[in-house]
C-alpha cells in the first residue's frame, strides 16, 4: 500500500511491483491493510455523525464492505478494525463493548458483542487470534483494570484474567506468538517519588490459563524503555531503569533467564529466528547497538547508529536495518544495513527519506540462523554516496568499531587563533612559519641592528 497523494492510495502486488488497483477517497487521514491483504481500511475527515468516515475496502472487488462513523482517531485506537495475523476473527472498540464480525463475510455485519463498561483500548491477539485484552480506565476511586477474555462468544461470560492498578494514565498491551501471555506497560504522568519528570511506568505480567498475574520482577528503579516478546512467545526481553538502562531476558513464567547489563540504550529488536537480539539507543540518545547471542549468553559485537529513527531485523534474521527519517531529522536521512554482529555492510544517502521497510517475509520459510551465518561473510554490498557523489566500494567495518571522541569545542573567535599568533609573533599552528611571519622576523631583526648601530654611535660620540 503507497498513499500518493491526499486523495490517492495505490495498491501493488510485491512480488512483480505492479499497482493491481488504486482508491480515490477524499481526505484520507490513515489508512492500513488487514494482515493477509484482502482489506484496506481508510480514514477520512468527517463533519457529521452521518457521515461514515471509516471504510473497509475489499481489495479484491475495489468496494466497501463495512463502514462506520468514529469521531477522532489516535494511534492507540487505529486501525479501528482489528484482525488476527490469519483474518480468521476481526473486532473493533465501540462504547461500553468490543464488537466482533465474521472476518469472511462482513456483509453480516456484527456477529456478538462483549460488553465491558468504561472500556477505552482493546489488543486483539494475533496468533492465533483467540484472546482479546480490554483495558478500563480509573474511574470514581476505582481502580484501573486490564482484562483477557476469549473471542468465543460461549466463553465470554467471565474474564479468564485480571489486573487492577492504580496511578495510570495510558497502557501498552503486547502479546505473544502463541496468545498465552499478556504484557502491559502501565504509565503515569506523575511520579509522586518525584524521581522523573515523564511520570512512572510499572510492567505486568498476565497469563490466558491464570498461572501468573502480577508484576514483572525488575531489579532496578525506573521507567519501562522497551519490551519485546520473541518470535517463538517463550521468552521477552525488557529495557529498563534509569540511565544507563538495565535489559533482561525473562522466560514465559516471568523467570529472568539471562542478564545483557546495562547501558545507554532504550529499544530491544529480537531476531526473527529467536537466537539473536539487539539492544540500542536510539531517539535522544547516541545510538549505541549492542548484539547479543541469546543461545549461547555472549556478546556479538557493538557498533553506533547515530540519529536512527527506525530499526528493523531482516526476515531470514541475519541483517539489521536502521533509518534516519523525516520529518522527525530532516537532515542526515540514510539507511545502514547492518551484519548480525554489527558489521555495517550498506548505506546510502537521501535527500529526504520518510519510510524504510523490510519486504514481510514469514521467518519459517528460511532456515536455522546458525546456517545462513555461514553464507553471510561472503556477502559484499556497494555503498552509495548522496547524489552527484558516486558510489565506492568499501570493506565492511569491524565488529567493534572504536568510538571516536567529540573534537574540544572551540568558540568562533578562536578558530583562528593559531593562525593569527603565527601571523604577529613567528610562529605557525602547522609548526613550519609561513611567508609572512619570516618576513616579519627578519624585519624585525633589521629594525633590532639598526637600533643597536645607533646605539653604538652614540656611546662613541660620548
Amino acid at each position: 500500500m503507497v498513499t500518493k497523494t491526499d486523495s490517492a492510495i495505490g495498491i501493488y502486488d510485491s512480488n512483480t511491483l505492479k499497482e493491481i488497483r488504486c482508491f480515490q477517497i477524499p481526505n484520507v487521514v490513515a489508512s492500513a491493510l488487514s494482515p493477509c491483504g484482502a482489506y484496506l481500511q481508510t480514514f477520512q475527515k468527517s463533519t457529521t455523525p452521518q457521515e461514515k468516515n471509516v471504510v473497509l475496502w475489499s481489495i479484491e472487488t475495489g468496494d466497501p464492505v463495512y463502514e462506520q462513523f468514529q469521531k477522532n482517531m489516535t494511534k492507540a485506537t487505529w486501525p479501528s478494525i482489528q484482525f488476527s495475523s490469519d483474518e480468521a476473527v476481526a473486532c473493533r472498540l465501540a462504547t461500553n463493548e468490543i464488537q466482533f464480525f465474521d472476518a469472511a463475510d462482513f456483509s453480516k455485519g456484527i456477529s456478538h458483542r462483549l460488553r465491558v463498561p468504561g472500556v477505552a483500548a482493546v489488543e486483539l491477539s494475533r496468533a492465533p487470534g483467540s484472546h482479546v485484552a480490554a483495558f478500563v480506565p480509573e474511574s470514581k476511586g476505582s481502580p484501573a483494570s486490564v482484562q483477557i477474555y476469549a473471542c468465543a462468544k460461549e466463553l465470554q461470560s467471565q474474564p479468564l484474567a485480571r489486573r487492577s492498578f492504580f496511578r495510570c494514565s495510558t497502557v501498552q498491551l503486547h502479546w505473544n506468538h502463541g496468545s498465552t501471555g499478556l504484557l502491559v506497560v502501565v504509565q503515569s504522568d506523575v511520579d509522586k517519588t518525584n524521581q522523573s519528570y515523564y511520570g512512572e511506568s510499572k510492567l505486568h505480567y498476565l497469563t490466558t490459563d491464570g498461572a501468573f498475574e502480577g508484576l514483572v520482577p525488575l531489579r532496578k528503579e525506573g521507567p519501562i524503555h522497551d519490551v519485546q516478546w520473541s518470535y517463538s512467545g517463550k521468552e521477552f526481553a525488557v529495557v529498563y531503569g534509569f540511565m544507563p538502562a538495565s535489559a533482561t531476558v525473562f522466560d514465559k513464567k516471568c523467570k529472568p533467564v539471562h542478564e545483557l547489563g546495562s547501558g545507554p540504550y532504550n529499544t530491544v529488536r529480537w531476531n526473527p529466528k529467536g537466537k539473536l537480539l539487539c539492544l540500542a539507543g536510539f531517539g535522544n540518545l547516541p545510538g549505541d547497538m549492542a548484539f547479543w547471542d541469546i543461545v549461547d549468553k555472549k556478546q556479538l559485537g557493538t557498533t553506533r547508529a547515530e540519529c536512527s529513527v527506525t530499526s528493523e531485523w531482516s526476515a531470514d534474521g541475519c541483517y539489521f536495518m536502521t533509518a534516519t527519517t523525516a520529518p522527525r531529522l530532516q537532515v542526515d536521512n540514510c539507511v545502514k544495513i547492518f551484519n548480525y554482529n554489527g558489521s555495517l555492510l550498506f548505506k546510502k544517502m537521501f535527500n529526504k527519506l520518510f519510510q524504510a521497510d523490510w519486504k514481510p517475509e514469514s521467518p519459517d520459510k528460511f532456515g536455522e540462523i546458525a546456517e545462513l551465518i555461514k553464507s553471510v561473510g561472503s556477502v559484499k554490498i556497494e555503498e552509495t554516496k548522496s547524489q552527484g557523489q558516486g558510489s565506492t566500494t568499501k570493506k565492511p567495518a569491524s565488529a567493534n568499531p572504536p568510538a571516536q571522541k567529540p573534537a574540544a569545542y572551540r568558540p568562533p573567535h578562536a578558530k583562528n587563533a593559531a593562525a593569527v599568533q603565527a601571523e604577529l609573533f613567528g610562529g605557525s599552528s602547522t609548526g613550519e612559519m609561513s611567508k609572512n611571519a619570516l618576513k616579519n622576523k627578519k624585519k624585525r631583526e633589521k629594525q633590532k641592528e639598526k637600533k643597536a648601530a645607533e646605539a653604538a654611535a652614540a656611546s662613541g660620540a660620548t
